[in-house]
């Protein structure tokens, strides 16, 4: 059989194509005549951890809006895979915490899940035992389980997450990035993570995105950290603490960061 030369890479490409969650093809906007995103193309896939980072607003948060049809481009389109579920944590909730509110009625301000659901959720993130808790008396690494928890209710294929491990230390936030590896194992879902957690959350993606307002570089996390572009943006340290990722220590953290007990290798 005759075989047309890139016959099959093209093939894989159009499968690749296919399975897409949601994609950006070209798009800028602006506000007020001030660029905010300029000729920007992006994809998220299934089982897949692309992350966004860049300095204060380079339109990290922007593109994840576009993404998710919270913003309109100005040109460029928007696709996504019809009947695509989002599960989405924003950097900020607009909530007046002094007015009581229980983890179990958070869980369910904008959907209506069983006790069982709730507590299954809470149980993958960790903060199970949270249920009965007040959302004004939680830690910022107990806050952001539970807020994952409540996006992953919606069983989703595509998980946003902006800022994850805001309010977090450096442990809580490499403890944090492997529950979300481990979710995306376990489930499948495609990840969008927008973070300025430079020393931990290159190793835990599998690609990134280096944006300041248009695409400066992108790729697996290792050729980003050594790129001129990403060295100019964040400085000379930043490709060095890539490697900090590697972090093993003997002792495990609560929640909310505190050490809670040592392994059986540590020194008395």
């Amino acid at each position: 059989m005759l075989m047309v030369p890139g016959a099959g890479a093209r093939e894989e490409a159009a499968g690749r194509e296919a399975e897409v969650l949601a994609a950006a093809f070209d798009v800028s906007l602006a506000f007020r005549g001030k660029p905010a995103i300029e000729h920007v193309s992006v994809a998220v896939h299934p089982s897949e951890i692309v992350t966004l980072i860049g300095p204060n607003g380079a339109g990290k948060t922007t593109l994840a809006k576009m993404l998710l049809g919270l913003v309109t481009p100005s040109s460029g389109t928007v696709r996504r895979r019809e009947g695509l579920r989002v599960g989405y944590v924003p950097q900020r909730f607009v909530a007046d915490w002094i007015i009581p509110l229980s983890v179990r009625r958070f869980m369910s301000l904008t959907q209506s899940i069983s006790k069982a659901r709730a507590l299954e959720c809470l149980g993958e993130t960790g903060a199970a035992h949270l249920l009965d808790a007040q959302m004004a008396e939680l830690s910022g690494g107990e806050f952001q389980r539970v807020a994952l928890a409540r996006a992953l209710a919606r069983d989703p294929h595509l998980l946003v997450l902006d800022e994850p491990a805001q309010a977090v230390d450096f442990a809580g936030a490499a403890k944090l990035y492997e529950l979300i590896a481990g979710i995306r194992q376990r489930r499948g879902c495609g990840i969008l993570l927008i973070s300025h957690d430079l020393q931990v959350v290159l190793a835990a993606s599998d690609r990134v995105v280096c944006l300041n307002r248009h695409i400066c570089c992108e790729g697996v996390p290792g050729a980003v950290a050594g790129h001129p572009e990403y060295v100019r943006l964040f400085g000379p340290e930043a490709a060095r603490a890539f490697g900090l990722y590697q972090h093993h220590h003997d002792h495990t953290h609560t929640l909310s960061g505190e050490v809670s007990c040592r392994g059986p290798d540590a020194a008395s």
